[in-house]
């Protein structure tokens, strides 16, 4: 097993193949979803993980949705933060697929959590009134890049490095559309909420793109809707 989120992903075939796993039957949808990002994405030419072109895709197995991609190296060795711009960059820039995304809803799983949330009715109210003002405050965001196709979970984790030593994007299930700026905060929040980046190398990222959501007034706003 290589990793245990929103699915599992192991290393098959000796590392030739990597499979993911949904955990539910109700991931199917983005998991297509998923299938037709990897094929506009390979059709362009964009350097993503590629599925394994022989397997149906995707396959369920006891309830399970299943995928089936090439493996890249050893899966450990992340892009620099600068390619990691330079290529978010390239992916707002190509043309959008021909199949429909998803609009990105920020604040839908807060409602979903803690309506799951084993809290005090008192505790849940404060914090469901909470996320309905950020919610408030988010819709009143005047964004200054274009909308458009976002990968919608983009920071250094999911950029690795194949064989060759070039960059490739991973995790591709998240893909929506919405403003861009979404795709700059967790690279942010990595770098002045967390610590996870220094100085130098997100200058690195925001100088590769070409744009440095920090400087935008409504960042602060983003960065805890991004949190939420």
């Amino acid at each position: 097993m290589l990793r245990l989120v929103d699915h599992a992903a192991f290393r098959i075939d000796g590392g030739r193949v990597v499979s993911r796993v949904g955990r539910h039957a109700d991931r199917l949808p983005s998991v297509r979803r998923e299938v037709a990002v990897a094929r506009w994405l390979e059709a362009e030419d964009y350097p993503s993980a590629r599925l394994v072109t022989e397997a149906e895709q995707p396959v369920v197995v006891e309830g399970h949705p299943v995928t089936f991609w090439e493996g890249l190296a050893d899966g450990e060795n992340y892009a620099s933060t600068r390619e990691v711009g330079e290529l978010l960059r390239r992916l707002h820039g190509l043309e959008p697929p021909h199949f429909p995304l998803p609009e990105l809803r920020p604040f839908d799983k807060v409602k979903q959590r803690l309506g799951r949330a084993e809290i005090r009715a008192e505790t849940r109210a404060y914090l469901a009134g909470l996320a309905e003002e950020l919610a408030a405050e988010y819709e009143g965001l005047e964004f200054v890049l274009l909308r458009g196709h976002l990968h919608g979970d983009r920071n250094v984790g999911n950029v690795l490095r194949d064989a060759e030593g070039h960059p490739q994007v991973i995790d591709l299930d998240g893909f929506v559309t919405g403003p861009r700026e979404w795709d700059f905060i967790q690279a942010a929040m990595y770098y002045d909420s967390f610590g996870w980046h220094t100085e130098a190398e997100y200058a690195e990222f925001a100088g590769g793109y070409g744009f440095d959501v920090r400087q935008w007034s409504g960042y602060t706003v983003l960065r805890r809707s991004a949190n939420c």
